[in-house]
């Protein structure tokens, strides 16, 4: 399904909606793929790391896998410093922004959430491999009770925004099926 009309992709999608396995589909046809994964490991959450393993199973062999969700802002250093001839999928920009605001927390510092979309935003610009990015949309849900749930959601909607319009194509996945709002995929 990789197609030459694009370089860097979002795609968008509610929990279970099929964003992941367009995302896939979209670099079946790469000889190669870095999978970077955003989500943090965790060893008293047994029914995250069976999603973690589904995940991994659904991917070939010849896909390589790094994490950065003990290190989240890592991230844009790693797209900007990507090979040009290399295709890479980060699953999920919801599990990053996650992953940034607790260490936020952990330190006691305010939501760093204009850093978050615009040194994203800057490195998927540069980036100069086959890109695809999977994010969570959150602006179709109820505006969450707690501060911290509100952060997130300000957060990842100011990031989404920031990739969709460094990206060449965006897709909202919904009930599996693909709903292009930007460029072809």
């Amino acid at each position: 399904m990789s197609s030459e009309s694009w370089r860097r992709a979002l795609v968008l999608g509610g929990t279970r909606s099929g964003k992941s396995e367009l995302a896939e589909r979209l670099l079946a046809d790469e000889p190669m793929v870095r999978y970077v994964a955003t989500g943090r490991r965790s060893a008293t959450d047994p029914e995250w790391t069976r999603r973690i393993e589904v995940h991994r199973a659904r991917r070939p062999a010849t896909w390589t896998t790094e994490e950065v969700g003990d290190d989240p802002w890592r991230l844009p250093s790693l797209l900007a410093e990507a090979d040009p001839g290399e295709a890479i999928l980060v699953e999920d920009i919801g599990t990053w922004v996650g992953a940034v605001l607790t260490a936020a927390e952990a330190t006691g510092s305010r939501p760093p959430t204009a850093r978050m979309s615009d040194d994203l935003g800057a490195a998927v610009r540069a980036c100069p491999a086959r890109l695809v990015l999977v994010s969570p949309e959150v602006g179709l849900a109820p505006v969450p009770l707690t501060p911290m749930g509100r952060a997130f959601v300000d957060a990842l909607g100011a990031t989404n925004m920031a990739l969709a319009a460094a990206c060449d194509a965006a897709v909202l996945v919904v009930a599996g099926l693909p709903v292009p709002l930007k460029g072809t995929l």
